[in-house]
């Protein structure tokens, strides 16, 4: 009866475990958000920031991402992505 019970806890323990892992990949990362683009000024490999410098068309504004790292530093890339609540000033 013992090892059906340990059996039924470890089984538990990694489900909670990956629940635990689910929900915090799913959590969404709080951007930071600037008016310019050369206000962006050390950007580390993976980190997101969002600019507010109107190129983007209605209801996006330009994301700023540190993609990967090459021989001069870290290479940027921007995209237009959708903006998410009301415009920030």
């Amino acid at each position: 009866m013992r090892s059906q019970t340990s059996s039924f806890a470890a089984v538990a323990t990694r489900h909670f475990s990956v629940l635990g892992v689910l929900l915090l990949a799913a959590a969404p990362a709080h951007a930071q958000y600037v008016g310019r683009e050369q206000d962006v000024t050390d950007l580390r490999l993976g980190q997101r920031v969002l600019v507010d410098d109107g190129t983007c068309p209605a209801g996006q504004v330009k994301e700023v991402s540190g993609s990967r790292m090459a021989d001069t530093g870290i290479v940027r890339t921007t995209k237009c992505v959708a903006r998410f609540g009301p415009k920030k000033r």
